[in-house]
């Protein structure tokens, strides 16, 4: 066989026994790629050197057993927080009523929700939180300073700063909400989250008040007053809407301010005033 033979052989393949050379084989014909077994080249492969990527169920039935329970203890804690908040933004029914306690221990305070915005009629006010203190002077006299409008302050902070922080935004707006929705008309509180409130709002207005050195050199505040200023947002033109345009008042009672309170106030403010020097 010579070279040209022994290529058209390898082309076209040997002839079985009992077929004529050059004679069509039975059966059908194709002109297309035939059936094969799987080409196992197109399946991903990892690279050479690189390991194979574990799956859950390459994992032993330990582990197996162990990420089920990961999953549905994370399913069952999603599932609960969701039926929570839904039932403390809920209108008031059956199940609010005899699980309130349940559900306010685990909404406040992380998960508190303001709903504000949404209501059938939105907050139509400015509302400013001011404080006073009674000072004990270094020569052992007394005074009573003037009123320090917080709220101002922070607005003062803000105005532009185009990052602001969290505690300039929302800690004394949050902690006024959270006073005044845990005490009644009279401002008497309610339960303990009332006491809470009370202690809360203290401790910010006294560390406010040694930001503010309104003690003074070698002063201590003794006690200190709360009150909000709110004053009515003035209806557009087009409104036939009148509203009062004098300013309403909310005075809490005096409270006294612990030593340790007092003296905790005065070294975070000093703190303050060092890293900002």
């Amino acid at each position: 066989m010579d070279a040209y033979e022994a290529g058209s052989a390898a082309r076209h393949g040997r002839d079985e026994p009992g077929e004529a050379e050059g004679s069509p084989p039975d059966g059908p014909q194709f002109d297309g790629p035939q059936p094969g077994p799987p080409d196992d080249s197109a399946a991903p492969h990892p690279a050479p050197g690189e390991a194979p990527r574990p799956t859950l169920a390459a994992l032993s039935l330990p582990y197996q057993i162990g990420a089920a329970l990961a999953v549905a203890v994370v399913a069952v804690a999603a599932c609960v927080h969701l039926g929570m908040v839904f039932l403390h933004v809920a209108p008031s029914n059956t199940v609010t009523k005899e699980h309130s306690r349940t559900i306010d221990d685990w909404i406040y305070p992380e998960f508190e929700q303001n709903w504000k915005l949404f209501a059938p009629n939105p907050l139509q006010q400015n509302i400013a939180v001011e404080v006073r203190a009674d000072v004990r002077t270094a020569d052992g006299g007394a005074r009573t300073t003037g009123w320090y409008d917080l709220s101002a302050l922070d607005g003062e902070a803000i105005d532009g700063n185009p990052v602001p922080s969290h505690t300039q935004q929302n800690e004394l707006r949050r902690a006024w909400d959270f006073l005044v929705g845990s005490h009644d008309a009279q401002n008497r509180p309610s339960g303990l989250r009332g006491a809470l409130a009370e202690q809360y709002l203290r401790r910010i207005v006294v560390l406010r008040l040694d930001r503010e050195d309104a003690a003074g050199p070698g002063g201590t505040i003794d006690r200190v007053q709360v009150r909000s200023r709110s004053t009515n947002v003035r209806p557009p033109d087009w409104s036939q809407e009148q509203v009062p345009e004098k300013p309403t008042y909310r005075v809490l009672p005096w409270w006294p301010v612990p030593d340790d309170e007092a003296a905790e106030a005065a070294g975070t403010a000093d703190a303050t005033k060092a890293d900002g020097s």
